[in-house]
């Protein structure tokens, strides 16, 4: 395990958003004062500035690839479908339709609760996180503004139930990376997630019951066409089918377009212009996407990664320690990258060398590196995630963490089956085998 030891330095960027995108909200009082695009552009002129000795020529060369990766440019896709996809919906009536029928099916004290096994139900479907937040976070302002519930919290549990599903799907890229990286089967993977997750999941679940018990009663379901729920539905059979999740929205955006038009809802016109005014609200998120792809691409070439590295194995002396050591790099690598799956990547290498070491079941360091890479994906307000949500939303970041249930008690249960070795599944020897093909 020949590890560089990078530089401490190169992690300034990061500290630099922080203070003033968190600091200047805690000092006014308004976490809209600092957006966070303007937060990471200041934080890029930092990682510039950084080691002046080389090139501002090699440097824009490392930002403009880093920003250019593919899975930079899969989330921007990604998040131009979901907003088409989300504006043809609510254009057509679908929004309204599906909060209305919820409304009138579900018993008034289960409304929210529901709407969390839900999103937990169609991220574990889709397998994608941010995804499954485009889909639904309008559904979430449609239920808020019916029942009056704080936004805030429905788009918190929309975010919550989404990662709960990231870490479960067998079609994630999250759980793919971790098995693959491991050399475990996914399904095994899953499994040992599963235990830990379910816990977490179901306090999350009384919690958000509790606190929104009789706060629907006075909503009454309104009007609504079952047709327009379609295209939701529709959504979730694909990926019940494994359907890809271009495919999926892409699919979704033309089949409420041609709803809205067989109803009466929409013309063409008024069709194309709610593709591209839901593509142009996302062009403020697809641009942070990029610079944030920038600036992580340039930490990690000025040694901010290596530092991490470095510095966490350094202090591992038992297999305990190693399991804690594994969980802190993907939790510290997480927090500096905003990518649960660049962190399961970055960090798997090492992770394996160091379970061979100790030897350490590789289904679990397949779950460590999901888990705790996970549940800090789901808080940060500078992820895909929650970037997402609060884009669509209009809400502040801030005010939708300090309802984030689930991430919190995945990291404790997390923690806790790092002490007390559970679950504890069988161990096969064809089990260690390093195997691609799960």
């Amino acid at each position: 395990m020949n590890q560089k030891k990078g530089s401490a330095i190169a992690l300034l960027p990061i500290g630099v958003f922080l203070i003033l995108f968190l600091g200047s909200g805690i000092l006014t009082g308004d976490f809209y004062k600092m957006p966070a695009l303007t937060a990471f552009v200041i934080a890029a002129v930092v990682a510039f500035i950084i080691n002046p000795k080389e090139s501002l020529d090699n440097k824009m060369e490392v930002f403009l690839k880093s920003a250019g990766d593919s899975n930079i440019l899969i989330m921007i896709v990604i998040f131009l479908l979901a907003g088409a996809f989300g504006s043809v919906a609510k254009a057509m009536g679908g929004v309204d339709s599906t909060v209305n029928l919820s409304l009138a099916i579900l018993p008034p004290n289960l409304l929210v609760p529901g709407l969390f096994l839900m999103v937990c139900f169609i991220s574990t479907s889709m397998g994608t996180s941010v995804g499954t937040i485009s889909a639904l976070t309008p559904i979430a302002i449609g239920v808020s503004q019916k029942t009056g519930i704080q936004l805030e919290l429905l788009v918190a549990i929309i975010v919550g139930g989404s990662m709960v599903g990231d870490s479960l799907s067998m079609i994630s890229d999250t759980t793919i990376a971790a098995a693959s990286t491991q050399g475990c089967k996914m399904k095994d993977k899953v499994k040992m997630n599963f235990f830990i997750i379910l816990p977490a999941a179901l306090l999350s679940f009384i919690i958000i019951a509790v606190m929104t018990a009789g706060t629907a009663a006075s909503a009454e379901a309104g009007p609504y066409e079952v047709i327009k729920v379609v295209p939701y539905v529709a959504v979730l059979v694909g990926a019940l089918a494994g359907a890809n999740v271009f495919v999926l929205l892409a699919g979704g955006v033309v089949f409420a377009g041609a709803i809205g038009i067989f109803t009466g809802t929409l013309d063409m016109w008024q069709f194309i212009d709610a593709v591209s005014k839901g593509m142009a609200g996302m062009q403020e998120l697809c641009i942070l996407v990029v610079i944030v792809g920038g600036v992580i691409g340039l930490i990690k070439h000025n040694g901010g990664i290596d530092f991490i590295l470095n510095f966490v194995t350094s202090k591992i002396k038992s297999p305990t320690g190693a399991k804690f050591g594994i969980a802190l790099i993907a939790s510290i690598i997480d927090l500096c990258t905003a990518n649960n799956t660049i962190t399961i990547i970055t960090a798997g290498p090492l992770a394996k060398d160091i379970g061979k070491k100790y030897g350490l079941d590789p289904r679990k360091l397949a779950s460590i590196l999901d888990l705790f890479s996970s549940c800090w994906q789901g808080m940060i307000p500078y992820g895909a995630q929650i970037l997402t949500a609060v884009g669509i939303a209009g809400v502040s970041s801030i005010g939708v963490i300090k309802f984030l249930y689930y991430p919190i008690f995945l990291l404790i249960f997390a923690s806790i089956s790092l002490l007390v070795e559970f679950p504890k599944l069988s161990f096969k020897k064809e089990d260690n085998k390093e195997s691609r093909a799960s």
